[in-house]
């Protein structure tokens, strides 16, 4: 079973649903892929990191142009 579907089953619960929140939400990520995700559409992968801009690529395709970069190909 899925973590939402059992947190939707255990809502009206406070003591229950505390414990099961404690052991069974996931941690916080400091490093790794899945720490930058992109601005726009919350994919972790593919991200433009540089000049801290957190864009996928295709996100960062169609926003290139409002954020100043062209295109000299």
């Amino acid at each position: 079973m899925s973590y939402l579907k059992n947190r939707g089953q255990i809502q009206n619960k406070p003591l229950k649903l505390a414990r099961f929140e404690r052991f069974n939400k996931s941690k916080v990520r400091k490093f790794g892929k899945n720490i930058h995700r992109c601005r726009k559409c919350g994919k972790s992968r593919g991200i433009v990191r540089q000049y801290e801009l957190l864009y996928c690529r295709q996100c960062f395709r169609e926003e290139a142009e409002k954020l100043g970069f062209r295109k000299y190909t």
